[in-house]
Parts: structure tokens; sequence; C-alpha cells
């Protein structure tokens, strides 16, 4: 079997399980809700700088724990729930839901679950409020069983939304560079680093997967037969598209909102510019030019300001400009390595890479430069992306030895590695 024979079965192989992965989308938006009461009642304020974390029993589900554990391990990674364990609970999963079983123990919330393990699997769940003893959904999930975690996820974003008000992430997917055997790829894993796969795109370098605002696309830099360019992935068709092909360095940046502009930076002129490209007229545009070196743009949600890097101050330090490219002004001042800005989804916080003692580590500011906060310590840490919700970043490390992709919330806590270490895995972005 030659490259490209391997390569078209891959491809294949990809779009079949993202046929699969809508096919179970629409699974789920048409699941039969049997009840859903006093939705607007919110539990959690996530708004509030003094979360209390909520108690909650997790059930196993009857007729397997595997998608209840799932389910309790995506709440509980949020750090707004307080799972109990199991062996404190009085009330068996097969009995009918009793207030008083679970007073005593101080729970607010009961989850419990019922799995019909037929094709397709069923997963009838309901939830209750303890304290006024009502039940606050039950619904019932139906797909294939080798979407079990998908099918999990959905569970534990409609309990997240029936609890905070707010819409979870646990159906997200976060786009990354792996390498295996020296072969560099795109691949796409969902949020927790399960369900791993190729998307078929191999590169001699790949750096910097972006998403579009609306999921349908991905950009990318690659440097393949000696020329950097940029490409975009359909993601329905996952059909790539050289769409800037200039001399010299071309790294992308991010999209702007309206899903068809997005930003770069160019060495086509000898110095490294800010460039803005669309990808419906295939045409693009300096924004930023200077004499000096700048490099990594990203654009703010609401599309009115980009961000960059320069080394017009002596160091790479992290400037700000409006979306026309002027009113620059410096945000970073301590330290002499300031570089990978990240805009949260609301544009009100900043993640970038500073050069701490000679190993770099991911840092948080406000928009105006204040407010900096150091969230790892390990090893070197790169490439911060924030998730939808803007509750967690995803990022890359090699504090045990080898690249990984991590998470962690926004405030550093809760730390850990997603993906395993027989691939050395870079370059996170995290899907909207």
């Amino acid at each position: 079997m030659n490259k490209s024979q391997k390569s078209e079965i891959r491809c294949q192989r990809s779009e079949k399980k993202w046929l699969l992965f809508f096919i179970v989308c629409i699974l789920s938006s048409v699941s039969c809700v049997l009840n859903f009461a006093h939705a607007d009642k919110i539990y959690i304020d996530i708004t509030s700088p003094g979360i209390k974390r909520l108690p909650i029993a997790v059930q196993g589900f009857i007729g397997g724990s595997e998608i209840s554990d799932i389910v309790k391990n995506d709440l509980t990674f949020t750090g707004l729930f307080d799972c109990i364990d199991e062996s404190a609970h009085i009330e068996r999963p097969e009995q009918p839901f009793n207030t008083n079983n679970w007073k005593g123990l101080g729970v607010e919330i009961v989850v419990k679950g019922k799995i019909i393990k037929n094709n397709p699997l069923s997963v009838i769940v309901s939830v209750y409020d303890v304290a006024e003893n009502r039940e606050l959904l039950t619904k019932e999930y139906a797909g294939s069983p080798d979407i079990l975690r998908l099918i999990s996820h959905s569970i534990a974003n409609d309990i997240y939304k029936i609890l905070t008000g707010q819409h979870g992430i646990f159906k997200t997917k976060i786009a990354f560079v792996g390498e295996r055997n020296g072969t560099k790829e795109l691949y796409l894993m969902d949020w927790d680093g399960y369900r791993i796969y190729s998307l078929g795109v191999t590169g001699g370098i790949l750096l910097s997967p972006r998403w579009s605002y609306d999921k349908t696309k991905i950009i990318y830099s690659a440097e393949r037969n000696r020329s950097w360019d940029i490409y975009l992935l359909d993601m329905n068709t996952l059909k790539e598209k050289n769409i800037v092909r200039l001399n010299g360095l071309n790294m992308v940046g991010n999209f702007f909102p309206n899903n068809k502009e997005f930003v770069f930076s160019s060495s086509k002129d000898g110095k490294s510019n800010i460039h803005v490209g669309d990808i419906s007229s295939m045409k693009g545009w300096k924004l930023i030019s200077s004499p000096w070196i700048d490099v990594s743009p990203a654009v703010s949600p609401d599309g009115n300001y980009i961000l960059f890097v320069s080394n017009r101050s002596g160091s790479p330090q992290i400037y700000i400009s409006d979306k026309e490219g002027n009113g620059i002004r410096r945000l970073t001042f301590e330290g002499s390595y300031n570089t990978s800005p990240a805009w949260s989804p609301k544009g009100d916080r900043i993640a970038f890479v500073r050069m701490i003692n000679g190993k770099n580590q991911i840092f948080i500011m406000k928009p105006d430069g204040s407010g900096i906060m150091q969230l790892t310590t390990s090893g070197n840490n790169e490439d911060p992306c924030f998730s939808p919700d803007g509750r967690y970043i995803t990022f890359t490390s090699d504090r045990d030895g080898s690249k990984g992709i991590y998470l962690m919330r926004s405030n550093g806590e809760a730390q850990k590695r997603i993906t395993q270490k027989g691939i050395k895995a870079t370059s996170p972005s995290w899907s909207p």
C-alpha cells in the first residue's frame, strides 16, 4: 500500500467518524424529553467571585457505570460540583428517589440513570432537587454503543445547563498537531483527550491550527517542499485548500468573527508584518507594517482589536492595535520574552507565554495589561487556548518528559495531561 492509498484510507475513516458525530448530534437533539421543569432556577452562579461547590450525587447507572463515571468526571473537573462518594449513598441506584435519603448527607442534587443495551443504546436520566423534592429533568438519550462517550458528554452538558444556566463544554473538540514515528498530522479529540483520530492532513512541519467561529473550518501553517504556506481544512468534507502562498515565512493567526477574514504574519518583504486574508475573495492586505519583526497576531472575539508580538522595544513583547492596525500600544513590560497571546471568548482576558528562568510559563492578564497572574510553574508550557466558555485553558507542556496536551482551569487549578505519551502533541486549539 503506497502513501497516497494510506492517506485516502485515513481520510475516509475520518469522514465516517465525522458523519457519525453529526448523526449523534441530531439524535441527541431529538431525544424524548419527558420532563424539563424549573430550568429558570440557577443553582450555581458561575459569575459570582466566591462560588461554593454544589454537593451532587451521581449514582452508578443501572446497567453499567461507565456512562455515569464519565458524567461525574466531566462535572468534577469544572470545580463547581462536589460529587459525593458512592460509598456514602444510602439510597441504592435501583430505588426510587426519596428526598429523606439525601438530606442528612448534605446532597442538593441527585442524578439517576438506566441503560438499555440495545442497538441503538438507550439511556434514561433523571435529575432531582433534594431540598424541594422535585424532578428537574427526565430525558432519554439514544445512539450506537460505539459513541457511548459522546452520549455521556451530552448528559453532562444537560445537567450543567440545568444547574448553571450556561452551556457546557463537554461535547467540544480540541484540534492539535500530533507526531508519531516522525510524521506530523492534524488530529482531533474530545475535550477530555479521548477518541483521538487523524484528520488525514500531514506536513513536514504543521503549526497553529485555528477554528473558525462556526466550526466549519480550520486554518493552519504547514511547511511542504520548502515552502511555508497557510492552508484551510473544510471540516464538512475534510478537503484541504492552500489559501496563502507567498515568499518567506507565512504563519497563521486566527479568524475574524465573520468566519471569512483571518490574520497572519508574513515575511514576504524581508521583515515579518501582520496581514489580513479573505478566504472568500482569496485576497489579502497588509495591516501592520514596520521595520521590526511583528508576529503571532490574534483577533479579539468582537473583531475590533488585534494582539501581536513585536521586538520593536528590543525584545519580544505583546502589543495591541485596533482592527485597522492603528493605535498600537504595548501591554507587557516585565520579562524579556512575552509571546503567544490568546483571547478569552469574552475578550476580558488574555493568556500568553513568558520566559522565566529559561522556562516558558503561561500567564494571564486583562486587555489593558493589568492583573497579570502566573498559571504554570513546572516544565515548559506553551500554546495557551481558552475553552469556548472561557473557564478552562488547554496548552502544551513537557513537564513529564514528553510534549503533550494539558488542561487547567483558567485560574491555574486542576492541571492534567489529556494526551498519551505515545504521541508527541502540540498546538492545541479548542473548538467553539
